[in-house]
């Protein structure tokens, strides 16, 4: 049950401990190379189109793994509010 209000030894966000919770998600983040998706520095491949199926597929596994890490490490009560979040 202990898995149930953390994941990767992140406890899972609440409506009281979101300083706590954002500090530990940005290091862990960064600790699996997925910060860049989630602040912006690693956007879809310009030309997207041209780029390789390889190079697009990578990316859109990275991203699926940090939006993944986001909703798993949120309350569920509050997972409503980015249930529906996509990286673009």
């Amino acid at each position: 049950m202990e898995f149930a209000n953390s994941v990767g030894g992140i406890e899972k966000l609440t409506y009281t401990n979101y300083n706590d919770w954002k500090s530990c998600l940005e290091s862990y983040l960064q600790g699996q190379d997925l910060w860049d998706v989630i602040n912006g520095a690693d956007t879809t491949p310009p030309n997207a189109a041209s780029e390789s199926a390889k190079v697009l597929r990578k990316w859109k596994i990275k991203t699926g793994k940090a939006l993944f890490v986001l909703k798993a490490s949120t309350q569920k009560d509050l997972l409503d509010h980015i249930r529906d979040a996509k990286i673009s």
